[in-house]
């Protein structure tokens, strides 16, 4: 059995040089020639590591930043929503019915919608709310709170007007 050749300053150099290249252990030990426990044992030297634990924890806090960006978008969208349904509470209302025995269609258009469709756009907007909320909680302390005051405070305002019918 022949005996391993010993390692050199120049395969260290090597391997902290294609280390940094960021090679792996396995492409550096076929590019010199030697196993990779070898490459192992003279990375563990150089105090060099080919673990990805970093790059995974990297890629970790990427993809989780992405997704926070991604729900403070959503969270956006749906406080559009809650404006845009909020401002048809007071707003003239289209009613239709389709049918009858002509089976023809008809429409009517009230000053503003009925109670119960009142209600409607007062749970869509409060849901929508809730959810943007939850998906993008306010930053400062007591902030959550301050959002649960607006909304109760807003629906008494609504009922008051509007009576809950």
């Amino acid at each position: 059995m022949a005996k391993p050749r010993p390692v050199t300053d120049k395969d260290r150099a090597e391997v902290r040089r294609m280390h940094a290249e960021g090679l792996g252990r396995n492409d550096i030990a076929k590019a010199l020639g030697r196993s990779g426990r070898t490459i192992s044992d003279i990375a563990k030297s150089l105090d060099l590591s080919f673990s990805r634990a970093a790059e995974v924890r990297a890629a970790t806090e990427i993809r989780q930043a992405d997704l926070a960006d991604r729900r403070a978008a959503l969270a956006i969208k749906l406080h559009d929503v809650a404006e845009r349904e909020l401002d048809k509470v007071n707003q003239p209302h289209k009613y239709f019915s389709w049918g009858g025995k002509e089976h023809d269609y008809d429409e009517r258009w009230q000053d503003e919608p009925t109670p119960a469709d009142k209600r409607a756009y007062v749970s869509l907007v409060a849901t929508a709310i809730d959810r943007s909320v939850k998906l993008a909680p306010p930053k400062e302390e007591g902030g959550a709170g301050e959002v649960g005051s607006l909304l109760t405070n807003l629906f008494d305002r609504l009922r008051e007007r509007h009576g809950d019918h």
